[in-house]
């Protein structure tokens, strides 16, 4: 993890005139600890096992040195945080609201990755003139080279639009001495997600933006500080709107999505990077947008015919791949034998991993499903939940373990917990994969005109979308 190599911390304060000034303090306070890092090491085992994969575009944007602040867009309530902590190269000190340094489970995780508390007049019903000492904390941290982590949107919420930005990260920026102010990068990150709150399902994306230009709005805060804050806070939202899709619910951004699955299918060569993806899904917006408003007939009709298209493949089993391939016997057999081969070895292993998490495991979700969490919040309880129960059940399972057969027993059973438990992931997801290209087949040999018809349709669905495309004028076309 980066350390801090910047000049000593300073402890901020206010002169007569509302700027802050400064005092030295020890750098102690921006040095992450032993537990710290382990915080960090297990965010990402976390995060590498509940999400398919976890992608990051830009990441040579981040300085190596100097204050920073981080603003992204939240959609995903505590795993936002988590994701950023992760994937960012230098360590974050994230601004969190106060009741969270309270929870039972998730205030000492808050303490540990030195996150800076922030009172929140919904919260306590507290004045923010309460946050004085949360200015002074940011304010040293950043004097000293730090990197601050702020959601400017304040609140969580799953819906794929920027919620009206908060003035939080302005007033940070802009407050500070104006020797520091000039140093600190405002650095935008956009954060995307598919089916976040699905065990191996869901991916994530972290794409970061170019640094907002802060230079004008410093030398006008002197003489219109209010106006400056404004105007900072729109160029900031500007940028993360640049860098997230925007769809307005989730029912257009599934729309979307299964757009860009037929578009990938169809065109071999596109789309084939994470940035290339989103790019895509932000023009695909601004064209829903623009067609919605002046060929409201045919988006509709486009859309229906996505949607029937989506389930007819999920009625019959399929997925967009399977539609593309030729299915000779010759190559379905060799394939049937080397995977089945593999699946047939690897399954004492699997099975002994599949055993020993399998309570816990239903036990989180079970306790998921009865909570009814927000979807935003889905993925943290889920998190959280895991945290707690599969400690305690493999606690429990090593108490057995030992009372059945003594030390080597244990031994053996932590020997092989976790990676048993990895394999079992990798084995199930192998074995899923194969089941559904087993059904394919099997549909395709019992109607040897479906897959010919589904690509058909997805051609046509293909054809029409270009079409559209084309009658987008190019300067209302965003991404």
């Amino acid at each position: 993890m980066w350390t801090p190599r910047g000049p000593r911390v300073h402890v901020g304060g206010r002169d007569g005139a509302g700027r802050a000034v400064s005092r030295p303090a020890s750098d102690a306070a921006l040095r992450p600890s032993i537990a710290a890092r382990a915080l960090r090491a297990l965010a990402r085992r976390l995060l590498a096992l509940f999400y398919r994969r976890v992608e990051v575009v830009g990441a040579e944007r981040i300085p190596e040195s100097g204050p920073l602040i981080v603003a992204a867009n939240h959609q995903n309530a505590l795993v936002d945080p988590m994701l950023l902590l992760v994937t960012v190269p230098r360590r974050l000190l994230p601004l969190a609201k106060v009741p969270l340094f309270r929870h039972p489970i998730l205030g000492p995780f808050m303490r540990l990755a030195g996150a800076i508390p922030v009172e929140r007049r919904q919260d306590t019903g507290a004045s923010v003139a309460h946050n004085e000492s949360m200015f002074r904390a940011v304010e040293g941290a950043l004097d000293a080279g730090g990197a601050i982590l702020i959601f400017p949107e304040g609140v969580s919420q799953s819906e794929p639009v920027l919620m009206p930005l908060r003035t939080g990260a302005a007033r940070i920026l802009l407050g500070c001495a104006p020797d520091v102010a000039t140093r600190v990068r405002l650095l935008p990150v956009g954060l995307t997600y598919h089916e976040p709150g699905r065990f191996r399902a869901g991916w994530a994306l972290v794409l970061i933006g170019r640094p907002v230009d802060t230079a004008d709005y410093i030398a006008l805060y002197a003489s219109q500080p209010e106006a400056a804050v404004q105007r900072l806070t729109d160029r900031l939202a500007e940028a993360l709107r640049g860098l997230i899709v925007e769809l307005g619910d989730r029912e257009t951004l599934r729309l979307v999505e299964r757009a860009e699955a037929i578009w990938r299918a169809e065109s071999a060569d596109a789309l084939r990077n994470p940035a290339a993806r989103t790019a895509w899904r932000r023009r695909a917006a601004s064209v829903y947008r623009y067609l919605l408003a002046h060929e409201p007939e045919r988006v509709h009709a486009v859309r229906g015919e996505i949607e029937r298209f989506a389930r007819d493949l999920e009625r019959a089993g399929l997925g967009e791949a399977q539609l593309s391939p030729a299915y000779s016997a010759r190559a379905v057999i060799r394939y049937a034998i080397h995977s089945g081969v593999e699946l047939l070895l690897g399954s004492p292993l699997a099975l002994w991993g599949l055993i020993t998490h399998a309570v816990p495991y239903w036990a989180t979700r079970l306790t998921a499903g009865l909570l009814r969490p927000d979807p935003d919040s889905e993925a943290t309880f889920k998190l959280t939940a895991a945290i707690v129960l599969y400690p305690v059940a493999w606690a429990v399972e090593a108490w057995v373990a030992w009372r059945l057969g003594g030390a080597f027993v244990l031994g053996a059973f932590l020997l092989a917990l976790l990676p048993s438990g990895f394999f079992a992931i990798a084995w199930s997801e192998r074995l899923g994969r194969a089941r559904r290209d087993a059904r394919a087949w099997l549909r395709f040999l019992r109607d040897r005109d479906l897959q010919r018809h589904l690509a058909a349709r997805r051609r046509a669905i293909m054809g029409e979308l270009e079409d559209l495309q084309a009658q987008v004028p190019p300067a209302e076309v965003g991404g």
